[in-house]
């Protein structure tokens, strides 16, 4: 493997850190609704456990308040109770055939947690990213013990290396930062 190449693996790999990273974001619950919050809730559905969103249309209603509106009319029911089972702290209402999920305002503790979960997160996502940052240089270094690369190959691909470690890691701080600020906004 070149030197090029470990270098567009090492940064394919911390997009795929980063973009996990955003999924675990929009599971941390903030003030305000998100339909993405109940993409981890799964439903009984025929003997097998599927996500809400396989047997449900989810949307918005307003800021506070997310719709769950069943495609078969005996589904309302589980889903109902999934939403109340799980471990979101949700109290679904139901309207006819459309399951109303309004948000309760967080506390001012509650939102100190999530922050404090949101940088755990964040911490993760950088361990993640500076692991790979070794791996690589582990690949260069072995290049040119092996004499498949020279020295001032390796210290021009350690400093690539570093400056794609450095983007990736100001962008989860990025990430970081706005996600806090979104669950402190009351």
């Amino acid at each position: 493997m070149s030197i090029p190449e470990i270098t567009r693996n090492m940064q394919a790999k911390m997009d795929q850190s980063i973009a996990a990273f955003k999924n675990n974001l929009t599971k941390i619950r903030t003030g305000r609704a998100n339909p993405g919050l109940l993409d981890t809730v799964h439903v009984d559905y025929y003997g097998s456990s599927v996500p809400i969103s396989q047997v449900a249309n989810v949307s918005l209603l307003d800021s506070r308040t997310i719709s769950v509106q069943p495609w078969e009319k005996g589904m309302g029911a589980k889903i109902e109770k999934a939403i109340r089972e799980s471990d979101l702290g949700l109290n679904p209402a139901s309207m006819g055939d459309l399951i109303r999920v309004p948000m309760p305002p967080m506390s001012e503790e509650r939102r100190k947690e999530m922050t404090k979960l949101v940088r755990t997160e964040g911490e993760s996502a950088k361990v993640a990213v500076r692991n790979l940052r070794r791996d690589a240089n582990d690949h260069v270094k072995r290049l040119v013990k092996d004499k498949e690369a020279s020295e001032d190959e390796q210290k021009r691909s350690e400093a690539e290396i570093q400056k794609i470690t450095d983007r990736h890691i100001a962008e989860i701080d990025q990430l970081v930062a706005s996600k806090e600020q979104e669950i402190l906004a009351v």
